[in-house]
């Protein structure tokens, strides 16, 4: 997915001048990184709300126009509001196509209904880690990883070494050898007590 956002470069700076702007619809934010200084620029709060829903916002590289300029970057950093539905402010990183980048992306579980932990035992999947921190060149980032869970069994847990990565992607906790559990399927106690409840009635026959 490409996602395009625009922005305008901001001149006046300072918490005065930033709160003038959130007073008129809109949001101070920074573009860094890369052989260019760092640009202030602002944005329209109603549209960048509305893309931060989306969870591909948080993991892909964004197109940013910035007065007619397009750059290549990455939401890094959001401030928001500690009650209201109020972005403060927000960071761009800027995107060397050349350079490996670091980051957090989704991840989407997969037939956990066909698993054999779920469909024959009645276990409940308990998803440990909901997305994993990764580092590839901006072209081979993806904007999630599936995670399948169809051969996982009851009480047996899948790691991150058990994931399929796509094309040029390394999981950063597997190359510090960190191999950290992913999901895995628990018996909720009231199918284990049913389970012995059930075997023994039988014994009693």
């Amino acid at each position: 997915m490409k996602i395009e956002i625009s922005a305008d470069k901001r001149t006046l700076q300072g918490k005065g001048a930033s709160r003038r702007l959130r007073g008129s619809g809109k949001v101070p934010a920074i573009i860094y990184g890369g052989d260019q200084a760092a640009q202030p620029i602002e944005m329209n709060h109603k549209d960048l709300f509305y893309n931060l829903k989306m969870e591909a916002f948080h993991a892909s590289i964004l197109s940013l126009n910035v007065a007619g300029k397009k750059e290549q970057v990455l939401l890094r950093d959001i401030q928001m509001h500690p009650f209201k539905q109020q972005v403060l402010h927000v960071d761009f990183q800027r995107v060397d196509q050349n350079k490996k980048i670091h980051m957090k992306v989704p991840l989407h579980f997969i037939n956990a209904e066909i698993s054999p932990g779920v469909k024959t035992s009645g276990g409940i999947v308990s998803h440990i880690l909901t997305e994993v921190d990764i580092s590839c060149l901006p072209a081979d980032l993806p904007e999630f990883i599936s995670v399948d869970l169809a051969e996982l069994t009851a009480g047996h847990t899948l790691h991150l070494n058990d994931l399929v990565l796509p094309k040029g992607v390394e999981v950063v906790a597997l190359t510090k050898g960190d191999n950290l559990p992913v999901a895995t399927i628990a018996i909720p106690r009231s199918v284990l007590a049913e389970e012995a409840s059930e075997e023994a009635g039988a014994e009693k026959k």
